[in-house]
């Protein structure tokens, strides 16, 4: 996907470099600080000057490096040092015992040889059904979707007006012309080979080159995740959403389909249709395990090529039982299944079940097959390997129809569309060949300073004067004015982040109790403006830490203990990180294990995470533990309002501060107050956008998610992408009413979670406001709640969409 946003190769590279080294880090060291001298041994780091310099700027505390001549070498280096050990060890016994030497050479190899031979052959993984289990199923089945073709001709018979369509695709780049008696006359599927532009235009030049006297293009249309810069790059007419595409060309092949199933090199799609719209979209989420380049790699690895990788499956009689874990694990599952004696047309046909079961029950969440309908379309070039769409047919209990080109969908959708918006006159913009001479493109990078998130974006300038710019978070960014206007339609994520954190602490003068630090993280995003109140009536001035970014996670990166862990949480370790290298030497930063009580809820827990991950940065950041340096985090109930004075008072004391009961109780009333003043302002401020878009004629999107979900650098400029595109936003908490019904089918006692169900409620309701739920990659707990949350929209008639989201900041899919 960012190579079809025109991302820079170098860029990739250097962010690949630096994603393998904040994973060692963060994943293996799992919080252990690295220190002293660190040695680099392996082939990537003996090959990769550029990755090893990656790792020396995650790791500036540590002494010196070093890389050996021979690092690519060392484990067999180590074996063989071991080996001599040995040798050495049985000369010395021989002589021992009056022998003058001991010949071993070929001993040991010999005899492991002979038993490996002689060792019987134990099957212990599982073994599934054959794909065919008679000849003639295996021949209906063929003949079956031979009938599943679209009509044809050579593009030299094409008359009048064609229409072309592109699909930019994530490892490969798709085109489909057709023409007014609705055949395709051309076609192209090859691999982009990491230049979707180069490839787009000699598709175009192949096209224009070919096109007959008397025909030509009346539209073009682009789509897939490199629509914008093939779009800019060719002037083509217009850009189509690929899930859309897809479903055109479904509707098209198989008028009133159910289902649309898409499985490419990269990604996989699910799209369920109702009343001839698309109904719920769903995408594989952080891995790319069991779509084609998983096959493709399999197949490789066998020392094959893939189509006869697929021959092999489709003559399996006891296709292996590999699961449906990632591709790492597979491999695992496969080297077992080999050392059982399994050969390789049942790993071949295993796999093929694994791809298949990975996209029902991991994207699709397939309960029950009537649940595909009864049409079912499925696309995408890893269907043309027929052992996957018997495997589909065999797991599903449905007969599909696969499309001839079923590679090629996402382009025929494209030019379907192209068709469709067609007027007859004048012809396309698409560039012509003479427009193609000489074409070329200046990549540019630069930082756009237009607001807080300070987006890195990458400018392609073509020559024909088309610009096209990439990760910017907003509308402003790619915008051709030189100050670019903010849109005036509401945006309450940004609303709320200023009100929340835009209070003025006191000055040094009347802080008469000194500096406090606040770390801007987790359940800060809910409870500041209560700590911010309560400190401050005590007389200390709070030192909020600065807004998240990458380079701040990258600074506390060494302590983290767990790469499992959500991105907002990781993001602890940096704020602790910033606000002690301000010379901040008190922290407060309490757990706060209860919230107040919704009226109806069963409880009011915070995740374990916001709860307690005070303790876990207690125990994993060692300047915590320099002299002078105090961290304060009680454990404290918001649901029992009369024990915090006292507790509060006595936690203070232990640190050294003398807040008297009634002190902090005073404070306590002022906090409780500011409180319900910023709750009651929140709610205030959802009427009155309500109002706004129905005055205005605008829709609205409740994104919905944790209060933390408000930092840019979490939810990566979503908020302004759902502003760009003409819609209003507003916060879960903006909305809220109590309307619900309870009680739910889940345990209704997580806080945060309990303002969702209610917000579903709302939106579900309001036939001017769609939800979209943010879900931090890696969140227990929501795997519940967004299962809940869909059941009270789906029961009001509304789509849930849920967006999940983690370091990563490519906005490719969530635009999709």
């Amino acid at each position: 996907p960012l190579i079809n946003q025109g991302a820079a190769h170098e860029d990739l590279a250097a962010s690949i470099f630096n994603a393998v080294a904040t994973q060692t880090i963060a994943g293996l060291a799992c919080g252990r600080p690295i220190r002293g001298t660190v040695m680099f041994l392996g082939g990537p780091l003996h090959f990769l000057p550029a990755l090893r310099e990656a790792y020396k700027a995650l790791l500036p505390k540590a002494d010196a490096f070093v890389t050996p001549d021979d690092a690519q070498l060392y484990v067999a280096i180590g074996a063989a040092l071991l080996a001599q050990k040995e040798a050495a060890k049985k000369q010395r016994q021989a002589e021992e015992a009056g022998a003058t030497s001991v010949d071993t050479r070929g001993e040991k190899l010999t005899t492991l040889m002979e038993c490996l031979a002689a060792a019987p052959v134990q099957v212990e993984s599982p073994r599934m059904d054959p794909l065919f289990a008679t000849p003639e199923d295996r021949e209906e089945f063929m003949a079956r979707h031979s009938l599943d073709v679209i009509p044809k001709a050579s593009l030299d018979e094409a008359e009048g007006r064609c229409w072309l369509g592109i699909d930019a695709g994530s490892t490969t780049i798709k085109a489909v012309v057709i023409d007014s008696q609705d055949r395709i006359v051309f076609t192209h599927y090859a691999s982009n080979e990491g230049d979707p532009v180069a490839a787009a235009v000699d598709i175009v030049r192949a096209v224009r080159g070919a096109l007959p006297e008397g025909c030509e293009i009346g539209r073009s249309c682009a789509t897939g995740y490199g629509e914008g810069l093939v779009k800019s790059a060719l002037t083509m007419d217009e850009g189509e959403i690929e899930t859309m595409a897809h479903y055109r060309a479904a509707e098209f092949i198989c008028p009133g389909v159910t289902s649309v199933i898409d499985i490419g090199g990269q990604d996989m799609k699910y799209l369920r249709i109702r009343d001839h719209a698309v109904d719920s979209i769903s995408v594989n989420e952080a891995c790319s395990s069991g779509c084609g380049s998983f096959l493709q790699t399999f197949a490789q690895t066998m020392g094959t090529d893939v189509r006869s990788f697929a021959r092999m499956a489709m003559e399996s009689e006891s296709p292996v039982d590999l699961g449906t874990r990632c591709t790492v694990f597979m491999n695992s599952s496969v080297k077992q299944a080999q050392k059982e004696g399994a050969d390789v047309r049942d790993i071949s046909a295993g796999l093929s079940y694994s791809v298949v079961r990975n996209a029902l029950y991991k994207v699709i969440k397939l309960k029950e097959p009537s649940d595909l309908g009864e049409r079912v379309v499925v696309q995408g070039g890893t269907f043309l390997n027929d052992s996957v769409l018997r495997a589909f047919e065999l797991l599903t209990g449905r007969e599909v129809v696969r499309p001839d080109i079923a590679g090629l969908m996402g382009a025929y959708g494209a030019a379907l569309t192209a068709r469709m918006h067609d007027t007859g006159e004048g012809t396309s913009s698409l560039a012509t060949i003479e427009a193609l001479e000489g074409f070329g493109v200046d990549t540019t990078r630069k930082t756009c300073r237009l607001c807080q998130n300070h987006c890195q974006m990458t400018i392609s300038t073509f020559s024909n004067g088309e610009r096209h710019v990439s990760g910017n978070r907003c509308e402003r960014g790619a915008s051709l004015e030189r100050v670019p206007k903010k849109s005036d339609l509401p945006n309450l994520y940004d609303w709320k982040y200023k009100r929340i954190f835009g209070y003025r602490r006191l000055t040094e003068k009347k802080a008469f109790r000194g500096d406090i630090g606040i770390p801007r993280v987790l359940g800060m995003y809910e409870n500041y403006p209560f700590w911010f109140t309560m400190l401050t009536a005590l007389g200390f001035r709070v030192m909020i830490s600065g807004r998240s970014n990458h380079d701040l996670f990258e600074t506390g990166m060494e302590s983290i203990p767990s790469e499992n862990v959500c991105y907002p949480a990781k993001l602890v370790h940096g704020h602790i990180e910033s606000l002690l290298d301000k010379g901040i030497t008190t922290i407060f930063y309490p757990c706060v294990d209860f919230e107040q009580k919704l009226t109806e809820s069963e409880n009011s827990f915070n995740c374990p995470i916001v709860a307690t991950y005070p303790e876990v940065i207690r125990n994993n950041m060692e300047r915590l533990l320099e002299p002078g340096t105090q961290f304060i985090s009680p454990f404290v109930n918001f649901g029992n309002r009369e024990y915090l004075p006292a507790h509060l008072s006595k936690t203070f004391k232990e640190y050294g501060y003398d807040i008297p009961v009634e002190e902090m109780k005073a404070a306590l009333d002022k906090a409780w107050e500011e409180d319900a003043a910023v709750k009651a302002e929140i709610r205030a401020k959802g009427v009155e956008t309500i109002e706004w878009m129905r005055e205005h004629g605008v829709r609205g999107i409740v994104l919905a998610g944790r209060p933390y979900h408000l930092d840019p650098e979490i939810n990566h400029g979503i908020p302004e992408v759902i502003v760009g595109l003409g819609m209003a936003v507003l916060t879960e908490d903006s909305i809220v009413d109590a309307r619900l019904e309870r009680p739910l089918r889940v345990l209704d006692q997580w806080s945060y979670h309990s303002r969702l169900y209610e917000a579903a409620a709302r939106v579900g309701d309001e036939p001017d406001l769609e939800m979209v739920q943010l879900n931090s990659f890696g969140c227990g707990v929501d795997a519940i709640t967004a299962d809940q949350v869909q059941e009270i929209l789906e029961g009001r008639g509304d789509v849930h969409t849920v967006l999940k989201i983690d370091e990563v900041s490519n906005l490719g899919a969530a635009k999709i």
